[in-house]
């Protein structure tokens, strides 16, 4: 999650056949984000990332020139979505558009707005003597990756189809499979399951990176198989003069400028009209506005988000925007501040929100009430359910970090939901579940 940097010394010189393969997961649309990149020097090196115009780039220069340029036409702009990336290479070929391949979601990319392929034979500047990086880009020490990454494997000495990886499931969707092939002498297989060592290698080559400025915290249990909600970059307020959210640790932390005091909003990538569903979120400044709940999932970036939202006020009050049904409450809770957390379970059955500080539901409501389907105690009642809603927060001179189940702060206890899903400060109610694809699948 987050910045990822990983250096690994390579070993041998073959350098004109391989497959890497990636499961990305974008949290910086707009930038550049370097998935892999080996060499020397500003003439001679190799990248593939997803650039600012929101595209796959490969490049290989080679003595100052393009030796690979493949640039696709097809965006890659969805946070809320893992890419399966694999770039097959083998410069031994005949046909020259046979010697670099890409594929997205296991089909090939035969649409690109810039398309130069290798000389035959020609030796790339991946798999020589040069540090490979994960997560860096080599030319430029400052342009990191921003997002989620997973299952990254190098084939040494073959060109493999996208299928040696995943596979279409019962749905259509592209999903990961365990890669059961030879790796060659330079080969990896980083899974990222051993928090304190990111960087070891799964595969029998041993070949584990050096991890840097990673913790065990930017470990991430959001995965292709169980994706998670993070917040949304994309839906965004844009109010005359009022800055646009910050986001980091993968659009799970958010930070909102002053501005004034004038609110900013920021919204799930996962929405919702069925089912009940558990979240948490930390307050890590407190200067100005603080407030989260829920919101109508109708975005529009010029209304205003607080409007039609139902929300829990760092003063304590409960206020509820129009078209959202329930009624407001200024004296509903307690006050919260930095370092508090809150807990927000909302029931798409009955129509109704529960919120809690620091583990206590607010309104005397009590874990059994809100397990049972009650509307008693409550935050309010009467939430409209023929529309999709979202989680929300909003801020001023402030920030939050929030915690769909794959949390960017640490976590003293530990607790999941009914489906073993989650990892949460306080424990998830029964029949509550965490916001991810697979629980949605079943409830939502």
């Amino acid at each position: 999650m987050g910045v990822q940097i990983i250096y690994q010394e390579t070993k041998v010189r073959n350098r004109r056949t391989f497959t890497l393969s990636a499961w990305c997961k974008r949290s910086g649309i707009s930038s550049s984000n370097t998935i892999l990149s080996s060499g020397t020097n500003g003439d001679n090196y190799f990248f593939i990332d997803f650039s600012n115009n929101n595209r796959i780039q490969c490049l290989d220069i080679g003595s100052g020139s393009y030796q690979i340029r493949l640039d696709t036409n097809r965006l890659i702009r969805d946070p809320s979505a893992w890419y399966h990336i694999v770039l097959a290479v083998d410069t031994t070929q005949g046909t020259a558009s046979n010697r670099v391949k890409l594929y997205v979601n296991g089909v090939q990319e035969t649409s690109f707005s810039t398309a130069t392929y290798p000389s035959q034979n020609y030796d790339t500047n991946l798999n020589n003597s040069n540090t490979a990086n994960i997560g860096r880009y080599v030319i430029e020490s400052s342009r990191y990756y921003d997002g989620y990454l997973s299952e990254v494997i190098l084939v040494d000495g073959q060109q493999l189809a996208p299928t040696s990886f995943g596979v279409a499931n019962s749905d259509g969707v592209w999903t990961p499979i365990i890669y059961s092939g030879t790796y060659g002498t330079n080969g990896f297989n980083l899974q990222f399951e051993n928090a304190a060592a990111l960087g070891t290698d799964s595969s029998p080559n041993g070949n584990t990176f050096t991890v840097n400025n990673l913790t065990s915290i930017d470990q991430s249990t959001d995965y292709p198989v169980v994706n998670y909600a993070t917040l949304n970059p994309l839906a965004y307020r844009l109010d005359s003069g009022v800055s646009l959210p910050t986001y980091s640790d993968g659009n799970t932390t958010v930070s909102y400028a002053s501005d004034g005091g004038a609110g900013k909003s920021s919204m799930g990538t996962i929405c919702f009209d069925q089912g009940k569903w558990y979240w948490e979120y930390k307050v890590n400044s407190a200067n100005d506005t603080v407030f989260g709940g829920i919101t109508r999932a109708d975005y529009d970036p010029n209304d205003n988000f607080a409007g039609r939202s139902i929300y829990y006020n760092k003063t304590g009050a409960l206020s509820v925007g129009t078209g959202t049904g329930g009624t407001a409450d200024g004296s509903y809770g307690s006050t919260y501040t930095t370092a508090d957390i809150i807990s927000v379970a909302f029931d798409c059955v009955n129509g109704v929100i529960w919120l809690a500080k620091n583990g206590t539901w607010q309104n005397s409501a009590t874990q059994s009430e809100i397990e049972a389907g009650t509307t008693t105690n409550s935050a309010t009642t009467g939430i409209t359910l023929n529309q999709f809603w979202s989680p929300f927060l909003e801020g001023a001179n402030s920030g939050m970090s929030i915690n769909f189940g794959s949390p960017a702060f640490a976590i003293s206890s530990g607790n999941t939901d009914g489906n073993s899903y989650g990892n949460f400060e306080y424990a998830v109610p029964s029949g509550y579940y965490a916001l991810n694809t697979k629980n949605l699948a079943e409830y939502g």
